[in-house]
C-alpha cells in the first residue's frame, strides 16, 4: 500500500490503523492507565459524595481514608492487603501516607463505638454524626472489591460492626 499525503500537513499516512504521534507508546498507554485511575477515583468520591451527602470531594476523601484506616486496624492476617489490593490505585496511595499507617499499629479488636470514635476524631465531628459517613464509605468500598472479598471482611468483623458493613448506606 502506498503512502498518501495528508493534505496540508506535510505528513504521510501509512496504513488505515497506523497513528503517527510523537509520544512514545509506553508514555501513551502511561498516560491512558492514569486517565483511567483518575476517572474510577472521581467516581468513587462522586458516589461518596452523594450516598454519604458529603459536601465535598476533599471531605469523601478525608472520610473514605479515616473510615479505611480505622476497618484495616480492625482487620487481622492478610485481610487488610487483600482489601487494599482491590481499591481505586489513588486511594490505595493516600492510605500509605495515612499516620496510622506510617505507625503501623498491630490489629486491634474493637467494636462499633470504638470505630465511630476514631472516626469521630479524625473527622473532628462528634461520634454519633459518624454513622452514616461510615455506611456510605462501606457503600464505596464494597462497590470497588468482590463479593467474596467483602464476604470475607464480613467474617472478620464483630456483630455491631458486622451491621455496619452489611447494611451499607
Amino acid at each position: 500500500m502506498a503512502a498518501h499525503d495528508i493534505p496540508g500537513s506535510g505528513q504521510q499516512l501509512g496504513s488505515p490503523t497506523q497513528r503517527r504521534t510523537s509520544v512514545p507508546l509506553d508514555e501513551r498507554r502511561r498516560m491512558r492507565h492514569e486517565s483511567r485511575t483518575s476517572q474510577t477515583y472521581k467516581a468513587f468520591l462522586k458516589y461518596l459524595c452523594d450516598v454519604g451527602k458529603l459536601p465535598s470531594e476533599q471531605a469523601a476523601e478525608d472520610a473514605a481514608v479515616s473510615v479505611l484506616c480505622v476497618l484495616e486496624q480492625r482487620l487481622v492476617g492478610e485481610e487488610d492487603k487483600d482489601l487494599e489490593a482491590q481499591l481505586p490505585m489513588k486511594l490505595r496511595e493516600l492510605m500509605i501516607r495515612c499516620d496510622r499507617h506510617e505507625a503501623g499499629p498491630p490489629p486491634q479488636k474493637f467494636g462499633r463505638a470504638e470505630m465511630m470514635s476514631m472516626v469521630a476524631e479524625d473527622l473532628d465531628m462528634e461520634p454519633e454524626d459518624t454513622e452514616p459517613i461510615i455506611r456510605a464509605v462501606f457503600s464505596a468500598i464494597q462497590a470497588q472489591i468482590s463479593t467474596g472479598e467483602s464476604d470475607d471482611i464480613a467474617g472478620e468483623l464483630p456483630p455491631d460492626l458486622r451491621d455496619l458493613w452489611a447494611r451499607p448506606a
